[in-house]
């Protein structure tokens, strides 16, 4: 079988042949079928005769040889009318019935014949007549496009390939634009398998006999070359596809011709080499006819291939659908894998290398699978280095991709890459790769921890000759030093995640990694942080069995092998931790940081085994004591938040020995209340040294985080801490640090005593006293909201919300005791709050220092303060603490602060509607008075009053679609905001100083009715004084109240009634023609040749670049629709290859033309509407959508593509739901 250098001179003659100006010049030429009955069957290996599909081939006995002189194969394109049958072709001759189109057809749509037993009968039927068969099997492809029109005898008989292709698409006038290739559902995959299914059988049952009778495969693939180039999309799309299925059968059939041909070579020499009496002649003659045989097979095979290839792949790979260029890709993927000595060459990689630019995601995905394939045959890794070394930095580039799924599978090329070549990547080159174990996307995460885990056992496997390390604790150190020079602290659980599927036994092997932090010299300071880090992260992915927070979409569902598989790694973790957690605390008890990462681990434990083994109890004494002593020792928050969490759940009812760890929290807290006592009456009387106060301030502070986990009320230090805020309230000494606590620690007490009070039935004098406590907590409160001292003032805000919403009235709770405890807000604490979220949180005054001083880190953790304090204001209006009216303050920013606070605004508006539709209405209308009012108070300027319509909008698209269902509120918003704009002036106004409000208000107009309009439009006019109505602000609220009134429905053309004037109609762009492009279609489409065709491009066609209407002046000659046909321009020569290529850019116009003016001549009126359907067709991408085109193809990595990195805390909706709930 020829090599090397033949077949890339054959495929490059093949690109300067599509390129050489033409349409599309193929390599072969529709025979002149001469009608002739055959009824005997025809002969295996009939006698070859010179045909006009015959191909030249090439000296060196190329597969793909090098083309005949295209002059001579030139098909002429003949003027036609439009004669189809009406009937389709069902019987080959009078009296026999036998397979029909339509009987294959269902067949392949079926997916349940055989397919083996569907093309034996069609065998059958083309053995007695091979024209009747082969219009059979024509009228099958035709139908398979989604044709009604049907190819007659006469036709077939009488019509070359392109009239009769001209013929079918001007019958292509069906009412759906859909094809069975594009038909949505599991249809589409039925048929495509059928149909790719019948190609394979159809190839195979023909392999050894009419495959080279010189009629049935060139007759066919003659057509499927022309349909591949109609500008029909459904003929194009189908004949592309089949005519690729086709091409991977014929590879097929070469591969086991040249195998043949070898063998019986081998056995011709093998005979020859005999001596001269033991050789057979007649052996020999036979053997000498077999190969001539082969080789002849071997030629045509190779013929047809090469002009399937030049004819269909060449062009079609560029095509403008996706899905095209996407099956070529695919199918010469498959063909370079299998036929390697013909096909994997720098003339058909290039076309790999191209595609890697393609525009559309699916190309480029089938593109690097393809390579993919290449890459894991080691033999292939020589012929690939041109390739590898021209493509990689694309290859490199293409792992931040916009589509995850390509980025994934390039990540997985790129690993091959590593893997196969000698060179590898270079660690610069790697680079790229690393970060992306921190995306969030799971599975690009994934395929990068693949890749890394790869790159890190290499390192390993050199270092493990010069030292003696498990290779375990070898991995962990690495993985150790990976994670601190990557810099992405905090997200350690996405390094652990994306290396678990890998490494999950590397990261499961806990005993090494205590044995690491236990042991004396070992670690470096940083290096046991980052190790405990990982610890953690790998014990919770563990125990929890789930990807860390978004790295899903929804809650995963255990299966019961992973459900089993996360109990045993639960048991482990608990057996090996519960004796060595109180080690490590004790070693770590002075870094705050380790012992708050390692307080999270007995949260993973299944913590029944402290009560199921009696050995085991001294470890929780142990653990208790451990926890107790790091609670003396410490006062950062995070150390506090993390054993209050863990003291939650050991003193949890549902464990036997929770009233033990209970017992030895209730002495920490008696130590600290004591302490706490021991300097308060030094502190009340004002005798009190800095250390005392600070003593003080520290143990107030652990018994405040206490308190969020255990009941205090039984310590009463309420009193004292309220007596301690209105001391220091009168003297102004305001220690933050200690008024904080105080505040804390007095809120968890009334917060506890209300959880009592509702688990139990307390008496009067009891329900009194705490409501007067409330009472007294609530002033504290609001003395604090003036303080200039920010943490105070946070904090008692933070605790007002609290406290208010859960000493509300509830319907639920209708006992009598406890409506008494409800506490509602005095109108002063009401404004003082009020005036807190319009100072404190609508501000920009700390954002601006913070700035200025570039501490991004503050500026997300004071953001985030002020969400939790706007929720907690909002709140307290959707559960009625506050009225509805006082949401005005918040919706006044909407628009404003959008980008901060949107979310909560916006629920805050949805959660009023459900209370108050109306009430919610007339509140957005009161925030928008507000607004005015206070503009018209400082300075009347267009400026702000855009502004105020800005957020009118914004809030009007808070109304939804459902127009019927906020008619009512609507109405009412619109009658309050007329009443406001006509209000009496007082005095030393203007007269109807509020009328431009009538342009705010027209914000909300497109979502009234036109019953509401109508009604609307007569209140105006009773509210209107007359001098007003000529106002430009009133007459534009008219004209917005008349806007749909007076538009009239337009009715389909085609008749039926027209869309009602209540529910939006989606636009639908209409074609439109101009005479002389309507005629100029007209015969472009009657004289074009599927084949060869040097007539101009038609102005409106699918594959090729729209230009503008009006270009009269210019008359450049026009390129080839091959050249034009995609934005892809394929380089002429290797040299261009090899030194890269820079595709041009091709930008999508919309082409709008005025419908015709009315002409004399009804018969080209008549003409113009015959092709409005088959504009439609042909075009109805335009139509139904823009499809993108082929642009540059770096345009995709033009912007910088930053991988994402999740959060390590919410998701977007769990910042509402802890927010809100």
């Amino acid at each position: 079988m020829a090599k090397g250098n033949t077949d890339v001179d054959s495929l490059e003659k093949s690109d300067d042949f599509s390129d050489s100006g033409s349409d599309y010049e193929a390599t072969m030429k529709a025979t002149k079928r001469r009608k002739q009955a055959v009824l005997e069957p025809q002969p295996p290996k009939r006698p070859r005769r010179k045909t006009a599909v015959r191909v030249t081939s090439s000296p060196s006995g190329s597969p793909i040889p090098t083309p005949p002189d295209p002059s001579l194969q030139q098909l002429h394109s003949r003027e036609m009318r439009r004669q189809a049958s009406p009937r389709p072709v069902t019987r080959v001759n009078e009296g026999s019935q036998v397979i029909s189109a339509g009987d294959i057809y269902d067949a392949v749509c079926s997916g349940k014949t055989a397919m083996v037993t569907v093309v034996d009968e069609w065998l059958d039927s083309y053995k007695r007549s091979r024209e009747a068969g082969l219009l059979v099997l024509i009228n099958f492809i035709v139908q398979s496009c989604g044709c009604k029109g049907v190819v007659s005898r006469e036709m077939f008989d009488t019509m070359q390939n392109a009239e009769i292709i001209s013929t079918l698409t001007k019958e292509f006038n069906e009412d759906s634009v859909n094809y069975p290739l594009c038909t949505p559902g599991p249809q589409l995959k039925r048929f495509k398998a059928g149909l790719f299914e019948f190609a394979r059988v159809l190839v195979r049952s023909c392999q050894n006999s009419f495959i080279y009778d010189e009629y049935l495969f060139t007759s066919l693939l003659a057509l499927l070359t022309g349909l591949s180039d109609s500008q029909v999309r459904a003929f194009r799309h189908t004949s592309t596809l089949l005519a690729m299925k086709l091409m991977t059968g014929l590879v097929e059939v070469a591969l086991t011709v040249s195998v043949q041909l070898r063998t019986t070579q081998r056995r011709y020499d093998v005979e020859n080499s005999k001596r001269a009496h033991d050789r057979s002649s007649d052996r020999l003659e036979e053997l000498q006819a077999s190969i001539n045989e082969l080789c002849e097979n071997k030629q045509e095979i190779a013929s047809m291939m090469n002009s399937t290839f030049r004819g269909v792949f060449v062009h079609r790979y560029r095509d403008r659908l996706p899905e095209i260029r996407a099956a070529c890709i695919e199918e010469l993927g498959m063909w370079l894998k299998m036929d390697p000595e013909d096909f994997l060459n720098d003339g058909c990689l290039k076309y790999l290398g191209w595609t890697l630019h393609d525009k559309q995601s699916p190309v480029r995905l089938q593109c690097v699978r393809a390579l993919q394939g290449l890459y894991q045959e080691k033999e292939f890794i020589g012929r690939l280095e041109l390739f590898t070394s021209r493509f990689k930095e694309r290859m490199l580039s293409m792992v931040l991709d916009k589509n995850p799924d390509v980025a994934v599978e390039v990540v997985n090329l790129l690993l091959l890459i590593q893997q196969r070549t000698e060179e590898g990547l270079r660690e610069e080159e790697c680079s790229h790769i690393y970060p992306l174990v921190y995306a969030s996307h799971r599975g690009l995460a994934s395929a990068a921890g693949s890749f890394l885990y790869n790159k890190l056992k290499g390192v390993i496997a050199s270092d493990s000759l010069e030292s003696n390390k498990s290779d375990n604790a070898g991995f962990i150190q690495i993985l150790i030093s990976f994670y601190i020079q990557s810099e992405f602290h905090e997200h350690g659980a996405y390094l652990v995640d994306s290396l678990w599927g890998v490494a999950g036994s590397e990261l499961r092997d806990w005993e090494t990694m205590t044995a690491l932090l236990l042991q004396d010299a070992g670690l470096m300071y940083e290096e046991e942080g980052a190790l405990i880090e990982l610890m953690m992260c790998a014990i919770r992915q563990a125990a929890e069995a789930t990807p860390p927070v978004g790295r899903t979409q929804g809650k995963k569902i255990l299966n019961m092998k992973e459900k089993k598989v996360q109990e045993q790694d639960k048991r482990r973790i608990t057996a090996h931790f519960v004796p060595l957690l109180p080690q490590l605390l004790a070693k770590y008890s002075a870094d705050a940081g380790k012992v708050s990462l390692l307080f999270k681990a007995p949260l993973y434990f299944d913590l029944e085994m402290y009560s199921s083994a009696p050995r085991l109890e001294k470890h929780l004494d142990l653990l208790l004591c451990e926890i107790c002593g790091i609670v003396a020792k410490h006062t950062e928050v995070k150390v506090l938040e993390a054993c209050t969490h863990l003291a939650s759940t050991l003193c949890s009812d549902r464990y036997t020995f929770s009233s033990h760890a209970h017992l030895a929290f209730s002495q920490l807290l008696d130590d600290l209340t004591e302490r706490f006592n021991t300097y308060l009456s030094d502190i009340l009387q004002g005798n009190a040294d800095d250390d005392d106060v600070y003593s003080a301030a520290t143990a107030l502070k652990r018994i405040a985080a206490l308190s969020s986990a255990m009941d205090p009320t039984g310590w009463k230090l309420f009193d004292s801490c309220l007596e301690l805020l209105k001391r220091r309230m009168e003297s102004r000494e305001l220690d933050e640090e200690l008024m904080v606590s105080a505040l804390k620690c007095a809120a968890f007490h009334l917060m506890w005593a209300k959880v009592n009070a509702v688990n139990s039935t307390p008496a009067e004098a009891e329900v009194k006293h705490l409501k007067k406590k409330v009472h007294s907590f609530c002033r504290v409160c609001q003395n604090c909201l003036s303080l200039n001292q920010t943490e105070i003032r946070n904090q008692a805000f933070e605790l007002l919300c609290d406290l208010l919403l859960l000493f509300s009235a509830s319907p639920a709770r209708s006992e009598t005791a406890l409506q008494t405890l409800v506490h509602l807000p005095s109108d002063s604490l009401r404004s003082e709050m009020a005036a807190f979220i319009l100072d404190y949180v609508f501000s920009e005054t700390e954002d601006a220092e913070l700035n200025a001083e570039g501490e991004e880190e503050m500026k997300i953790t004071l953001l985030q303060r002020k969400r939790n304090q706007l929720a907690g204001y909002c709140k307290l209006v959707i559960y009625g603490v506050l009225d509805l009216s006082a949401a005005t303050d918040v919706l006044k920013y909407y628009d404003k602060y959008f980008k901060d606070f949107g979310d909560i605004i916006k629920e805050t508006i949805s959660k009023s509607k459900l209370i108050s539709p109306v009430q919610s209405a007339r509140t957005v209308c009161l925030s928008l008075q507000q607004l005015f009012s206070e503009m018209l108070m400082e300075d009347h300027s267009r400026q702000d009053l855009a502004e105020i319509r800005d957020l009118a909008k914004r809030l009007a698209m808070s109304f939804g679609i459902d127009l019927h269902r906020v008619r009512k509120p609507l109405v009412a918003l619109h009658m309050d905001g007329i009443r406001f704009a006509f209000r009496e002036p007082q005095e030393g106004e203007e007269p109807h100083p509020n009328l431009a409000f009538f342009e705010i208000l027209s914000e909300f107009s497109f979502k009234l009715l036109q019953q509401d309009r109508t009604q609307l439009t007569v209140f105006l006019k009773a509210q209107c004084p007359n001098a007003a109505l000529s106002w430009p602000s009133v007459r534009m609220y008219q004209r917005s109240l008349e806007a749909r009134s007076s538009s009239k429905v337009r009715e389909p053309e085609e008749g039926g009634a027209g869309p009602s004037h209540d529910t939006p109609v989606a636009k639908r762009k209409r074609t439109t023609v101009q005479g002389p492009v309507s005629s100029t279609i007209r015969d472009s489409w009657s004289d074009s040749s599927s084949m060869l065709s040097h007539l101009h491009t038609p102005v409106l066609t699918s594959t090729v670049q729209r230009e503008q209407a009006k270009q009269p002046a210019s008359r450049k000659p026009r390129a080839a629709k091959s050249d034009v046909g995609s934005g892809l321009t394929e380089p002429e020569s290797e040299d261009e290859f090899s030194s890269g290529t820079q595709m041009r850019k091709v930008k999508p116009i919309k082409r709008r033309q005025p419908l015709s003016s009315k002409t004399n001549s009804s018969l080209d009126q008549q003409d113009l509407n015959s092709h409005l359907t088959l504009l439609s067709l042909i075009e109805d991408d335009n139509e139904e959508r823009e499809e993108p085109e082929i642009e540059d193809y770096d345009s995709d990595f033009d912007r910088e593509s930053i991988y994402t990195l999740p959060s390590t805390r919410h998701t977007s909706a769990s910042v509402l739901d802890e927010l809100f709930e």
